[in-house]
């Protein structure tokens, strides 16, 4: 029960804030109960930012960046996973050390390509290099390896069906679950990322969320009201992706424990 409050209650903190105003957030002691400033804080935040341009600039990069996780990752994992081709362990080693280095490291070398490509300030800058990671293609490779038994790729394979053809009819449906935790995991990060999106985005057209929220950063003067106001909506989303995939991963995992 404990762990359960302390997991919600900045969520909980979030509306608060959202729904009183700057001086109620600096008041001593704090007020704990839900005001009735919310509409007014929305409308200052629109009044101040572009918000709904930047949600649709974030929804397209974290929609664009998880379907192509989920593609390209599963591919690599299942080929991993199931099939044996040349300098396969050194490749899965190199994956393994890429996936231990920071990513921090790879922000200057991205920047440097982006403008080679004349692709620096814009969404594709920030979808595009995330098509794939190596926590995913391992993640899909582990799973696959368990969760997809060799007898129905074998028959697969005497019904004539090609790599493709084995992919999308066996071991796609054998990995929904797996899929559904790295789409929830992908979105999150992607919805959430801060540093690449301020680095990579030079228009302001094309900021995402997390930029444009902390662009109302005014130092003393803030109005920290607003800006939870702005959390508060951009969280909304997350919540309905979080709840929508968490459905799908439980219905799955159950069918596969039930079998």
């Amino acid at each position: 029960m404990i762990c359960v409050v302390v997991s919600v209650f900045p969520f909980y903190w979030i509306i608060v804030m959202a729904t009183n105003t700057s001086q109620d957030i600096y008041s001593f002691p704090p007020k704990l109960w839900f005001g009735d400033n919310l509409l007014t804080n929305i409308e200052n935040l629109f009044a101040k930012m572009d918000f709904f341009g930047s949600l649709l600039n974030t929804m397209i990069v974290a929609v664009g960046t998880t379907l192509l996780v989920l593609f390209f990752d599963s591919l690599a994992g299942f080929a991993f996973a199931k099939y044996d081709f040349p300098a396969k362990r050194f490749l899965f080693g190199l994956l393994l050390a890429m996936y231990i280095l920071p990513t921090q490291l790879a922000i200057i070398p991205q920047y440097e390509i982006m403008v080679q490509l004349g692709w620096l300030g814009t969404l594709k800058a920030l979808i595009v290099p995330a098509a794939a990671n190596a926590f995913g293609i391992f993640w899909m490779r582990q799973y696959t390896s368990t969760g997809v038994p060799d007898e129905l790729l074998d028959a697969a394979r005497i019904e004539g069906a090609g790599f493709f053809r084995q992919y999308w009819h066996v071991v796609l449906p054998c990995v929904r679950p797996a899929l559904a935790f790295l789409g929830i995991y992908t979105f999150i990060a992607a919805w959430n990322d801060y540093v690449l999106p301020l680095v990579m985005l030079v228009n302001p057209d094309e900021l995402t969320l997390q930029v444009a929220l902390a662009q109302l950063y005014a130092g003393h003067s803030t109005d920290y009201s607003m800006v939870m106001a702005g959390v508060l909506l951009a969280v909304i989303p997350l919540v309905l992706v979080f709840t929508f995939f968490a459905r799908g991963f439980i219905a799955d995992a159950t069918k596969g424990a039930l079998r």
